[in-house]
């Protein structure tokens, strides 16, 4: 390879918060440039390439044009990256999903809703429409996970996102748990990694970083009936993140 890799940040539906959090990498991000050279970032820069060595996918598809340019990315990219929950799992995006999508493109565009560029289809995260050779969860993203993972990639290895529970990090830190204090928490089935810094600062965890492989069902209903939470109650918040409803059950 001659020259540093090119690297790319695209932007689909989503936020771009976790685009954000890349550019304010403030002085880290020095050590970014020293690694790859970005030649696409419509938030902090302007300019293009033909092809890239990895190109990062922020944002759920969907809409017909978003599936056909990421389909062209795809195909001029070496590696390519989901980073953030909306390009991870499809995000709170995959809400509309649950609901007659006429109906939605009505209560958010009013009479303009039948308008050609309007007219979206269900969403879909990157990795259900292209091949995805890496994660970056969250949402936002953590930026130290994301320079880690550029850095393995550059070296043609792809990190192994934690396996286990963000249950585990609130018992590193010895956090008591927010069923203890009277909520709920999804993190007996969400994806570590995080550091658990939603429960750290008595916010509960939503899975934005989506469903730990093989989650533990029994431990997770053992909670529920251990502090008299209805599985109902627990079952509304795994649509927040798209989080797999077989998980809670």
């Amino acid at each position: 390879m001659h020259g540093k890799p090119k690297a790319a940040f695209f932007d689909f539906a989503c936020c771009e918060g976790c685009q954000l959090q890349i550019a304010n990498l403030e002085e880290e991000i020095i050590g970014l440039t020293e690694l790859v050279d970005v030649v696409e970032f419509r938030e902090v820069l302007t300019g293009s390439a033909p092809a890239y060595d990895v190109a990062f996918i922020e944002g759920s598809i969907t809409r017909p044009e978003d599936e056909a340019r990421v389909k062209d990315i795809r195909s001029r990219s070496k590696l390519l990256a989901s980073f953030g929950a909306c390009a991870c799992t499809g995000g709170v995006n995959k809400l509309k999903n649950l609901r007659d999508l006429t109906t939605v493109r009505k209560e958010v565009y009013g009479d303009k809703w039948n308008m050609p560029h309007l007219l979206t289809y269900p969403t879909r995260a990157v990795h259900e429409v292209v091949k995805v050779d890496a994660y970056v969860p969250g949402c936002p993203i953590n930026r130290q996970e994301f320079l880690t993972i550029v850095k393995t990639l550059l070296l043609g290895l792809v990190l192994k996102l934690p396996d286990y529970p963000v249950c585990v990090e609130c018992k590193k830190k010895d956090n008591v748990c927010l069923y203890e204090r009277g909520m709920t928490c999804l993190g007996p089935v969400t994806r570590a990694g995080c550091d658990a810094i939603c429960p750290t600062n008595a916010s509960p965890c939503e899975g934005c970083r989506g469903s730990v492989p093989n989650p533990n069902r029994n431990s997770m209903k053992e909670v529920l009936a251990k502090h008299n939470v209805p599985l109902e109650a627990i079952m509304r918040k795994f649509t927040i993140y798209a989080l797999d409803p077989e998980a809670g059950k």
